[in-house]
Parts: C-alpha cells; sequence; structure tokens
C-alpha cells in the first residue's frame, strides 16, 4: 500500500510482496525495494510507476532492509539464516552474503559506508563496511535486553536502540560503549530519530510512543508519553514535516498453536488497518 503524504491520499500497491516486513527507497535510482518474509526474496520497483522491475533472493525470513547511498547496495536483514543479503540497488545483482552472529533486527545506514544493525538474541549492534562487505566492530548493548528498533544520529555517532526490557540504550559509537538507558513502553519494534528536532522516539506496542531529549551532554529523559493505539509498534518519519507515520489496526484473539506457530499473533479484524499521524 503506497500512500501520497502531501495529499494524504492511496495512490496503489506493490502486488506479489508475500510476507513483506519492510521497505526501502532509492530515489536517484528511481527504484523501491520490498523484504518478502515468506517468500525470502527482496521485490525491486519503480517508484514512479510502482510495477515491479524484479526479485531477488535472500535468506531465510528476510525482515529489515535498507538502501545504502554511500555504496548503492541494499541489504536484506534475514532472521532465521541470521546473516544480511546485499545486492546492487541499480541492477539487482547479488553482491555476497554476511554473517551476523546472531538474530538480526532494524537497521540504520550513516550514508559514508557505514551500516550498523541490532542483533536481538545477543544484545549487540554490529558495524558493517558496506564497500567492503565486511563486519567491523560488535559493540554490547547491556543493560539492554533484546534490541529491536533503531534510530541513527550520524552527526554524533549515537545510536538509540529500542529494547524488549522496557528502555532505549544510547549508543556513542566513538566511545564503543552505552553512555545512557532510558525507560520506554512495553513492546517496541520500531525507533526513529529526527535530526531537525534532536529527538528519538521509540514505538511500542502497548500503544504509546515514547518521546526522548538530550537534557544535558549525555543526559537523555523521556520527555513525552503519546497515547497511540495498540499495535503501533512500528514507525516512520517525515524529516521535513516531522510527522511520524504509525501503522496498526484493530485485533481480535490469536489462533491456536501450531508446530510452525508456537506463539500466534492476535488476528487482525477486517478493514481495521489504519495509518496513525502524529504531528510536532
Amino acid at each position: 500500500m503506497v500512500i501520497d503524504i502531501d495529499s494524504d491520499k492511496l495512490v496503489g500497491d506493490i502486488p506479489d510482496t508475500p510476507g513483506v516486513h519492510g521497505i526501502a527507497v532509492a530515489p536517484e535510482l528511481n527504484r523501491g525495494f520490498t523484504s518478502n518474509g515468506r517468500a525470502n526474496t527482496a521485490t525491486i520497483f519503480d517508484l514512479k510507476t510502482l510495477k515491479i522491475i524484479g526479485q531477488v533472493k535472500t535468506g531465510t525470513n528476510p525482515d529489515a532492509i535498507l538502501y545504502d547511498p554511500a555504496s548503492k547496495r541494499v541489504f536484506t536483514f534475514n532472521g532465521r539464516s541470521r546473516d544480511t543479503t546485499v545486492f546492487d540497488g541499480a541492477t539487482g545483482e547479488v553482491s555476497g552474503t554476511l554473517a551476523l552472529g546472531g538474530k538480526p533486527e532494524f537497521a540504520a545506514a550513516d550514508g559514508k559506508g557505514k551500516v550498523f544493525v541490532n542483533i536481538e538474541d545477543t544484545s549487540e549492534v554490529v558495524e558493517l563496511d558496506s564497500i567492503k562487505l565486511a563486519v567491523i566492530k560488535r559493540y554490547l548493548l547491556k543493560p539492554c535486553e533484546e534490541p529491536t528498533g533503531m534510530g541513527l544520529d550520524p552527526e554524533h555517532h549515537r545510536i538509540f536502540a529500542g529494547c524488549h526490557n522496557k528502555v532505549m540504550a544510547v549508543l556513542d559509537t566513538e566511545e564503543g560503549r552505552v553512555i545512557a538507558t532510558v525507560p520506554i513502553g512495553a513492546g517496541v519494534d520500531g525507533n526513529g530519530y529526527d535530526p531537525g528536532r534532536g529527538l528519538a522516539f521509540s514505538s511500542n506496542g502497548e500503544g504509546t510512543l515514547t518521546v526522548v531529549k538530550e537534557s544535558s551532554p549525555g543526559k537523555f529523559d523521556a520527555v513525552e508519553s503519546v497515547i497511540t493505539q495498540r499495535g503501533a509498534r512500528t514507525m516512520a518519519i517525515d524529516p521535513k514535516t516531522h510527522n511520524i507515520y504509525l501503522p496498526t489496526a484493530d485485533f481480535g484473539p490469536p489462533p491456536s498453536p501450531t508446530p510452525e506457530e508456537p506463539k500466534p499473533r492476535p488476528t487482525i479484524i477486517k478493514d481495521s488497518f489504519v495509518i496513525l499521524v502524529v504531528g510536532h
């Protein structure tokens, strides 16, 4: 589903993206990319027409996806195969695969050749060189547990990681350590950073958006908790308007557990999907 955020109108959809998890765009290439978790593929599409250009085979269960402008490569972060598939954004040709040593979650690129990704089951951030396709560093996030969402402030070399034990860990990549932790709501999945406002955000499945600010050098505080809606746990920030977009829906009871899905998620009630817009 594609929405024009200038007009708030639905302008189309992108077909054949089974189990889609994430999306990345490369405006200079007129390309968009989705990670398709059920198909173990990435879809390449035209940003203007929304027509599919091609498919790329990835590792197992691709989740997060990003476009790195420094290398002009796309990275899919594959949860079950615990690696990243890297391909050329213009041609779709696979450049390589890197083992990550754990289950990857959200990722971010600094635009200068560094890519950072949360590793959920080891509570780490892994730093990659997007040009050389190599793991450069690993940063421990303790006391953060099971990091998922990630916001990046490349100017100040800081990563804001949303953690399942209800904290946001602030990692200074120059110092190589966590310099602060801030309480957040329960059920975080997405994080973001707005450089224009100097604020970090945590979207929490309980139905809140935690707003974090650096109140003094090296000291971070939660300055607001915005009520959103249950399930609104992923997010995107518009750097021009500073609006935050959060998808969610109304939920019914979960289906019965199966060997394939021992912990099934609640079912989505038909025609209840919405995009919440939080303004500044």
